[in-house]
């Protein structure tokens, strides 16, 4: 006897919505962007307390401002400058160094002091 194939018949699957993405309108972006800024916070920070993700907020900050991180670019300008300004006032120094050696060195021609 062949075993029939009995076919299983199931309801169809009740289709989940996805989660809906937020969509934030445009001056709560800017704001966000502008509150990011002005604070001096970190991003995600700022990202927790707004209820948004942190690569959407910076995703933002470069829609609004330009760059995405303006501070990084403002500290490698700032980083480059001190370093020049560290390397001047090294020099400086050591040739302080160098010309007080000159003037407190006794010179050859002097006569040394008398003991009495």
């Amino acid at each position: 006897m062949k075993k029939s194939k009995t076919t299983e018949r199931t309801e169809p699957a009740t289709l989940t919505s996805a989660p809906q993405t937020k969509r934030y309108s445009e001056a709560f972006k800017k704001e966000a962007v502008e509150n990011w800024i002005k604070s001096g916070q970190p991003g995600t920070q700022i990202a927790a307390e707004l209820g948004v993700s942190y690569p959407s907020l910076k995703e933002w900050k470069s829609r609004y401002m330009g760059v995405a991180m303006p501070e990084h670019g403002d500290l490698e300008a700032a980083n480059r400058t001190l370093r020049a300004e560290l390397a001047r006032v090294r020099e400086q120094r050591d040739i302080l160094k160098k010309t007080l050696g000159i003037f407190t060195e006794p010179s050859p021609n002097a006569t040394k002091p008398s003991k009495a």
